[in-house]
């Protein structure tokens, strides 16, 4: 089994958060995989408003920006919020855009209603980004597929453990293009960040 690099980010900022507990569980899943996990929790390291004018400078952004950096992968999950992710989420989003390109995103949304939307959203973000992203999501129903704190069903059972394959297998393959790519001559998307 491969292993990437992943940045979990998680865009709940409730202190009582199954899309957390879901997150951790995956990251466990991911490590037993050989991944290596960094978890970024928007509850316990609130981010301030992204601002242009002073972002670059502020303390927080070097860290940051190290941490994105590392990352092969990007695993993005968030409650949904009147059909798009959290505000925690898209602030951590707005803070970065080369640092994403050639890069996978995954999606994790926990959602009354199926979604799609917010999953269409991190998409979006993913592709002007020049990022790529899983072709599915993984979204669930706290109520029917979590109990105290633990995923309850066989359907998000396998889904999970489908992500985290996909996680692995194409975090590597994208990775290992993409170290390429920024090191070689050949014409391509990620040419323009060569050094």
């Amino acid at each position: 089994m491969a292993h990437p690099h992943v940045l979990i980010i998680s865009g709940s900022t409730s202190r009582k958060s199954a899309t957390r507990d879901l997150l951790k569980q995956i990251a466990g899943l991911l490590e037993t995989a050989g991944a290596a996990v960094d978890m970024l929790d928007l509850a316990d390291e609130a981010l301030p408003l992204f601002n242009p004018d002073s972002c670059y400078e502020a303390p927080h952004y070097s860290p940051l920006q190290e941490r994105v950096q590392r990352a092969d992968v990007l695993l993005i999950g968030t409650p949904d919020y009147h059909g798009t992710m959290s505000s925690a989420a898209k602030n951590f989003l707005d803070h970065f855009w080369k640092e994403y390109a050639g890069k996978l995103f995954a999606v994790v949304v926990s959602s009354h209603d199926k979604g799609l939307t917010v999953v269409d959203h991190i998409r979006t973000v993913a592709r002007q980004c020049y990022a790529w992203t899983l072709p599915y999501a993984v979204t669930f129903i706290e109520k029917l597929d979590m109990k105290d704190g633990r995923i309850a069903g066989d359907a998000l059972r396998s889904r999970v453990e489908m992500l985290v394959r996909d996680i692995c297998v194409y975090g590597e393959v994208l990775a290992r293009q993409r170290s390429a790519d920024l090191a070689g001559k050949e014409p391509g998307f990620m040419a323009r960040l060569r050094p």
